[in-house]
């Protein structure tokens, strides 16, 4: 199937709303444990960068499993950071999560570089996919570890909705709703690996790692 664009924004309230309060144990824990096998060297500290953040579930998690770092999440919507804000509350991280208003590119962040760069289902959002890429290379130096995770397009918009039926049958109809349209905006592994080619990260390794996710990962 061709891919389908979505919004590049989900401030709707209905929609913050109900992303912040679905069950995403699944995913994100996957997504925490496929960064720490992707650098299984490191030792995670310093200045973090979560790159389209939303309600920050994935920059708590982070936090919480690497007690030595700071993170400094953006995006571009209010309404997911209001959520995202009473859920770093909840979680007592204030002091290490610290959530930024800004949209790529043009983005203005506290710090000019960052030892890890990472993000959750944003390329598929973006419209023009290399803002990302050059984004990173922007706020990172040499030596940034980048972690990239997201949604990969089905064969068929059929297959979309039977993924929406298999992971999302219980949740609310606009995150249905949003996860079908995501699914069908996502990017194929081959359309990354062009990506990163045309922005001169083509050493970045590219591995699915679900029957709907593929990560992105290498050193700056």
């Amino acid at each position: 199937m061709q891919r389908i664009t979505e919004p590049e924004l989900m401030n709707d309230e209905a929609q913050a709303r109900a992303y912040a309060q679905a069950n995403f144990d699944e995913p994100h824990n996957m997504f925490i444990q496929a960064f720490d096998e992707a650098f299984p060297e490191i030792d995670v500290s310093g200045h973090i960068l979560d790159l389209g953040c939303g309600p920050a579930d994935i920059s708590i998690r982070f936090a919480q499993s690497f007690p030595d770092c700071v993170i400094d999440g953006l995006d571009g919507a209010p309404q997911m950071l209001a959520h995202g804000k009473l859920a770093i509350q909840k979680a007592q991280l204030e002091d290490r999560i610290h959530l930024i208003l800004g949209r790529l590119p043009g983005a203005s962040l506290p710090d000019d570089h960052y030892e890890v760069i990472m993000s959750n289902s944003l390329l598929h959002h973006l419209h023009e996919p290399d803002v990302l890429w050059e984004s990173i290379k922007q706020f990172g130096v040499s030596g940034s570890r980048v972690f990239i995770m997201d949604l990969m397009r089905p064969e068929s918009e059929q297959v979309a909705r039977e993924f929406v039926d298999l992971y999302a049958s219980g949740e609310p109809q606009v995150l249905k709703d949003d996860f079908y349209h995501s699914l069908c905006a996502a990017f194929l592994p081959e359309e990354i690996q062009s990506q990163l080619e045309c922005a001169d990260l083509s050493h970045f390794k590219i591995k699915v790692i679900s029957d709907r996710h593929v990560i992105v990962f290498g050193v700056l």
